[in-house]
């Protein structure tokens, strides 16, 4: 009898349990949808503000720009705070639709979304690490070990390894543009060509060719190119993450941003980085031409060799134009915020 009325006191316990869980998620969703109702009419208004700034000309110039200033600290505001859990969030990509489904990959709470943010960064540069590594090995055993010619596995498991890698980074900044951050969707595109291009690869017969030193002279070319590559992430990663917590602290960035390497670093940062830049994107194009000229000249008749030769222009030419549009950019902010400061100066002498 005891055990009887144990039974039938959890039974009651348990269903008044879950009457209050029911009633706390009605009430939560009630509340969240007021809330997301709210933050979508204010988001709306600050666009709106914004445009009727930049459409009318009577205001004072003066005005204006404090006007400016305040409307974008109140976009931060709303965009890097908990707000930001209830905006409209960005539609996710075919690419992670393609992996995980029609799954909400939206954190609710900020400290999930720094997170993943996190992890994204660790993973950057651990991978910086490899991408220097894996290539350096590769180069010094071939000449040292396997007497100038590469053997077919050690290729096709680093070409593997590039697949995981550029397949991951592309799904954590899918998750990363969904939850709020602003990576351009060129470097996703880049991405998704570079798996494209690791893919291929991986099909390419390099082994027991009599000419196998000419066959492989476009991978030994892409093996160096990956070594300065690793080189330029290492300090991309180190400029770009102080560059955004100053432009976090100053209000001009959120911290679920991602700063690539053409926007990272403050002048003198900018000096050696923009030429490591150019010259990888200057050798990149390179390789992908060499490969083109050998696939049509006939001297390597594969199609995987005309296909990443293509892919390798492709991506060399997307990085120039983005890295150039970003920089002009930057100069532009630059010329306005030394503008601003000169009329400061000019008031405060006045």
């Amino acid at each position: 009898m005891e055990v009887e009325e144990e039974v039938k006191r959890m039974l009651e316990e348990v269903k008044e349990l879950h009457d209050s869980a029911a009633s706390f998620i009605s009430s939560s969703s009630h509340q969240e949808l007021t809330l997301r109702q709210k933050a979508t009419s204010v988001e709306a208004s600050l666009r709106r503000l914004h445009s009727t700034l930049a459409s009318d000309k009577s205001l004072d110039p003066k005005l204006v720009e404090k006007l400016e200033e305040d409307l974008h600290r109140a976009r931060c505001m709303l965009a890097d705070g908990d707000l930001s859990s209830f905006l409209p969030s960005k539609p996710q990509g075919r690419f992670v639709r393609m992996f995980l489904g029609p799954v909400n990959v939206r954190a609710s709470r900020k400290d999930i979304q720094l997170k993943v943010k996190e992890e994204y960064n660790s993973y950057r540069d651990k991978t910086a690490l490899l991408f220097l590594f894996f290539p350096a090995a590769l180069m010094i055993l071939r000449s040292y070990y396997w007497d100038g010619c590469l053997p077919a596995f050690p290729v096709q498991l680093y070409e593997a390894w590039l697949l995981f890698l550029y397949a991951g980074l592309a799904m954590r900044e899918n998750v990363l543009r969904a939850n709020g951050s602003d990576i351009r969707p060129w470097w996703l595109y880049h991405h998704y060509c570079a798996m494209g291009m690791a893919l291929v690869s991986l099909t390419w017969e390099i082994k027991g060719q009599p000419n196998c030193v000419q066959k492989q002279r476009g991978v030994h070319l892409f093996l160096q190119w990956a070594m300065m590559q690793g080189v330029a992430m290492l300090l991309q990663n180190r400029y770009q993450r102080q560059r955004l917590y100053t432009r976090i602290a100053l209000g001009k960035a959120q911290r679920m941003d991602v700063v690539w390497g053409e926007t990272a670093g403050v002048d003198g940062q900018l000096w050696l980085l923009c030429p490591i830049l150019f010259i990888l994107q200057g050798f990149q194009a390179y390789v992908g031409v060499l490969l083109l000229r050998a696939a049509l000249t006939g001297v390597v008749a594969e199609w995987q060799v005309m296909v990443c030769g293509i892919l390798l222009v492709v991506m060399a030419v997307g990085n120039f134009i983005n890295t150039v549009e970003t920089l002009m950019a930057k100069s532009r902010v630059k010329a306005k915020m030394k503008k601003s400061k000169s009329r400061a100066e000019l008031n405060h002498t006045s």
